[in-house]
């Protein structure tokens, strides 16, 4: 049995997230769709990270396992996927690599704009106050103190621990554009949309840096700000170790 992982890139708006669910357009549903009209063969999709509906990703992830040996088709799926969806690679990888629970890192970014603009409506959120950007980054720098994000996780999340480790987070103007950029071996659900809009709350003078760091000690998601839509936030990369997405000896990509 051969395993094949697929790169992807993807505008979230039109879809209804990343998982395949009853009755509603998602990224794999698309890609599943795409691949069983190429192929000619139904492949059981595993993701690396389930984006919610409305996100979009510079760069995700699917394995799949199949008996045939399959080249790059990635020219063939992208003429029959959306115009919303990208592959950027198919490739051969080791049997045991798993493209969820092998990556190493996740980053994501959330951009803002502050001047009305219809070109960045779908990939950024109008938000026209005025931020006090460096009191947001002490509270971006003030996440690397902690491990414990229970506080940023939405509620009845089947998780098993809210411990994730946070290696980069600050906000940078670039553009025109505000962004937040953030970097974890994991990420629990909504947890990125949390820290953007209760960091906000900080920027705007409704809470100050002690009051902050009491949100994230607390555990209570009720305590965090999730308001922030979904268009303005990109999974960015999925970092795995170097080693892992290597072609395995005698495939056909290498």
């Amino acid at each position: 049995m051969a395993r094949y992982f697929i790169e992807v890139s993807y505008k979230g708006t039109g879809f209804s997230g990343f998982q395949v669910q009853e009755n509603a357009e998602t990224i794999q549903s698309a890609m599943t769709r795409a691949l069983r009209i190429y192929f000619r063969e139904e492949f059981q999709l595993t993701g690396s990270s389930r984006t919610d509906a409305g996100v979009h990703a510079l760069q995700n992830y699917f394995h799949f396992d199949t008996e045939r040996i399959l080249t790059d088709a990635s020219y063939h799926l992208n003429a029959i996927l959306p115009d919303d969806i990208v592959v950027k690679r198919l490739f051969p990888v080791s049997p045991d690599v798993h493209c969820r629970f092998d990556a190493i890192a996740r980053e994501y970014r959330y951009q803002l704009y502050a001047e009305k603009d219809p070109f960045l409506k779908d990939t950024a959120f109008f938000y026209p106050y005025a931020l006090d950007i460096n009191l947001m980054n002490d509270a971006a720098g003030e996440l690397l103190a902690h491990t414990d994000f229970e506080t940023f996780s939405k509620r009845n999340s089947q998780v098993f621990t809210h411990q994730c480790i946070i290696t980069s987070s600050e906000w940078i103007l670039e553009k025109g554009l505000l962004q937040y950029r953030v970097k974890a071996n994991r990420f629990l659900r909504g947890m990125v949309k949390g820290l953007v809009g209760t960091m906000l709350q900080v920027g705007r003078g409704k809470l100050d840096l002690e009051g902050f760091r009491e949100v994230i000690i607390s555990k209570d998601p009720a305590r965090a700000d999730f308001s922030v839509p979904s268009q303005g936030l990109f999974l960015v990369r999925v970092e795995f170790p170097g080693e892992r997405l290597d072609p395995p000896l005698g495939s056909a990509n290498g």
